[in-house]
């Protein structure tokens, strides 16, 4: 359960972190009739028919300026580790022949015999 919980929340924060502008653009269209009439530099000023696109600009801007910060700052805080290893080889050793006398075995008498008739019992013939 906490390791679902864990993997929802650490997928939530990077879905947060790369889609920041679309979280912006949401915020300023669910808004945007509060923001034209009390947060727009031009709301006195009618004929501009700006409806808050200043406001959401000047937000645009700020979020992509925070995205290069982070990502100065990450980069300059990033540390590099290089690790170096020689590749693993393995070696066999070679086999070895030796001189010695090579145990004889003496050779086997087939002494059996089968008490088999072949003269009474043969396989069934064919009807074919």
């Amino acid at each position: 359960m906490l390791k679902r919980l864990t993997i929802w929340l650490l997928i939530f924060a990077v879905f947060i972190a790369n889609f920041s502008m679309v979280f912006v653009y949401v915020g300023f269209k669910l808004n945007q009739q509060y923001i034209a009439t009390h947060l727009c530099i031009n709301r006195f000023k009618p004929g501009m028919h700006c409806n808050g696109h200043c406001y959401f600009m000047r937000r645009m801007r700020q979020a992509a300026d925070n995205e290069k910060k982070e990502g100065a700052r990450g980069s300059s805080a990033r540390l590099e580790v290089s690790f170096f290893q020689e590749p693993f080889s393995i070696t066999f050793l070679e086999p070895v022949l030796s001189d010695q006398d090579v145990t004889r075995f003496p050779i086997l008498n087939y002494q059996y015999t089968s008490h088999y008739l072949d003269s009474i019992f043969r396989p069934p013939k064919s009807l074919v």
